[in-house]
């Protein structure tokens, strides 16, 4: 499906909104079927809205991508490009704004705080969706080799698509920059990956390459520009030399002065954030701060960020401070005030999130629909949406039943002593809540990809093998929403257990309802795999399957292992009778169910055969 590029401009700011709802509308279309890749493409030009825009402009034109984002800095006389597309899209979108930069920006006459070598600086391709390093790989080295038919200018590899490590990072190859440059491109060891030799004064060179996700991040700092970059020498990988390193591992960091917010800036790309998190970047600056009798002033997020940044920033400041928050907007706000992300402008989580830029974290039209539409569309003549998707919301409703539980306990004067408690028993049963709410969806679409199976043409025999696969793949879909159903609702029993001991006594029955709703919601999910099983040609899967027997995840492919994971949660849910409270028997005609909360011990789940 191809997809109008647009774009938000930071200059057009009357505007802006209205572009942003044009994105993410055109985002949210875009199949999700199909292979997503980004690219971020740094274009030496921060000051000048007309080459900013123009260069906007012709990445607009471009077919299969979307640009999210336009970072502009005039302190670094740099602006940062962020699209998504196809990996051929985002291929043609990048070489259409370095054409477009080729005959607005001329590098001899570039001066700002930023690192530069070219005109097009730095160009990486990330892998989003459906696609490995090696396809961006793949996309840097096309790129590359057009740009050079198009310019004729050098081009380095970085990242996955380096060729000698001595020159895998930026920094490796950016050494000594523009201006060292007619120099460097003399050495035989500095010959670039595609292009010539030769210096090209307009141009500089630009280095390519394929990376993972990369935070651009930066902390402002009340300070000199020289204050700034020691602390970043303290805190970066590489440190002052290989006998001084630095604090933090996979961070690149250098100090400048950012004359428009009269600020300077400790600049950040963190390389790996699970590897070292946004959040310890901030507060190691504090503390280095701290050291030299220098104010921090919040920071800022440079492009979009991923929301397990967002949300791991937030469990940290929640541990530290002892908080209590559930709520994922809540969560956000946290972060944004404990970093400071609005300091030199607002971070709007709605424009800088990738979840909800693209609308992946977005709820499916079952489960956004009226509850009253969602009911008589379950009623009405359409095999979709069925028992499936009810069993979903039936216990997703039991989940959030249980969380009011746990909500009318905490925080109320009668039950204080018990609050402790209720922070450790809200949040599983509330996440059980939030992850069921997208199988209701999950059901049907896997259901009528079964459907349109059914409808693939079978004339010759390619076709009907095709046809097969298909078939299969969308039997094996409708056999993994239910098991993950049973995984996700396994997860809170024993919280549910302890809920039902100590919660609001005012709340019996709707515990009780919730955990029949759970109860209900598991029973439907094993009824729709049984139901879903005759169908399947692998019969051992499909007797590993009826006997609810754990098997080995490395039995094959990964929808297979996806299946035992949740063959394992269902049998540990048929067996916890032996060790827990909720007593459970899964046979094959559970049929009555007794539940008797609030009793001394009791917190019984007992399925009759």
């Amino acid at each position: 499906m191809f997809i109008t590029l647009l774009y938000i401009s930071n200059i057009c700011t009357k505007q802006t909104n209205i572009y942003l709802l044009l994105v993410i509308y055109c985002l949210r279309r875009m199949d999700l079927s199909e292979k997503v890749v980004e690219c971020v493409p740094n274009f030496s030009e921060g000051c000048d809205s007309t080459i900013i825009n123009s260069i906007a402009n012709a990445i607009s034109e471009t077919k299969g991508c979307v640009l999210v984002d336009v970072d502009a800095g005039s302190s670094t006389n740099r602006t940062v490009y962020t699209f998504f597309g196809t990996p051929e899209s985002v291929v043609e979108g990048a070489l259409n704004g370095a054409l477009k930069a080729s005959e607005l920006i001329d590098m001899k006459n570039h001066i700002g705080a930023h690192p530069r070598l070219g005109a097009l600086d730095v160009c990486p391709f990330i892998p989003i969706k459906g696609v490995t390093m090696d396809d961006c790989v793949k996309c840097a080295h096309q790129f590359s080799e057009r740009l050079v038919k198009e310019l004729n200018v050098p081009v380095y590899l970085y990242g996955h698509a380096a060729r000698e490590e001595y020159r895998n990072t930026v920094p490796q190859i950016r050494s000594g920059q523009y201006e060292k440059l007619p120099e460097k491109l003399k050495d035989e060891k500095w010959k670039p990956d595609y292009g010539p030799t030769m210096f090209v004064p307009y141009w500089g060179a630009s280095i390519v390459g394929a990376r993972d996700f990369l935070i651009a991040y930066n902390v402002n700092i009340m300070a000199t520009k020289e204050q700034a970059h020691r602390i970043a020498l303290n805190i970066r990988t590489t440190g002052r030399s290989p006998t001084q390193l630095g604090l933090l591992e996979k961070i690149q960091a250098v100090g400048w002065r950012e004359e428009k917010s009269n600020v300077s800036q400790i600049s950040v790309n963190v390389l790996d954030y699970n590897t070292t998190a946004v959040h310890i970047v901030f507060e190691t600056c504090v503390e280095e701060a701290k050291k030299l009798k220098l104010a921090i002033a919040g920071s800022q997020v440079v492009g979009l960020v991923p929301l397990k940044v967002m949300l791991d920033a937030a469990d940290y400041y929640m541990a530290k401070e002892d908080l209590f928050i559930v709520d994922e907007d809540q969560k956000l706000r946290l972060v944004i005030d404990r970093l400071g992300l609005n300091s030199l402008g607002q971070f709007n989580p709605q424009e800088k999130v990738i979840e909800y830029v693209i609308g992946s974290n977005k709820n499916g039209p079952l489960a956004s629909m009226p509850l009253c539409d969602f009911i008589h569309s379950l009623g009405s003549r359409t095999p979709s949406p069925g028992g499936g998707s009810g069993s979903a919301a039936v216990a997703a409703i039991g989940a959030a039943l249980s969380t009011m539980v746990g909500w009318m306990t905490f925080g109320k004067k009668k039950y204080e002593n018990l609050d402790s408690t209720m922070r450790k028993l809200i949040p599983p049963v509330y996440q059980v809540m939030v992850d069921l709410i997208p199988l209701v969806d999950a059901d049907t679409n896997a259901f009528n990809m079964y459907m349109d199976a059914l409808k693939l043409p079978k004339n010759t025999p390619e076709e009907k093998e095709r046809q097969s696969q298909a078939v299969q793949a969308g039997l094996t879909a409708s056999i993994n929403v239910p098991l993950k159903l049973i995984k996700t609702v396994s997860r809170v029993w024993q919280s549910l257990t302890e809920l039902a001991r100590c919660g609001n006594v005012q709340t019996k029955s709707d515990i009780q309802v919730g955990v029949r709703c759970l109860e209900t919601g598991v029973w439907g999910a094993y009824y729709n795999i049984l139901i879903n099983l005759p169908d399947i040609k692998d019969e051992t899967y499909k007797e590993q399957v009826r006997s609810l027997k754990t098997f080995s995840a490395s039995v094959g492919s990964d929808d297979n292992k996806t299946a035992a994971c949740g063959l394992r949660e269902y049998n540990y849910l048929k067996t916890i009778s032996r060790t827990s409270t909720f007593r459970a028997k899964a046979l094959r005609d559970p049929t009555l169910i007794f539940i008797n909360f609030f009793n001394v011990h009791v917190a019984r789940y007992d399925v009759i055969r």
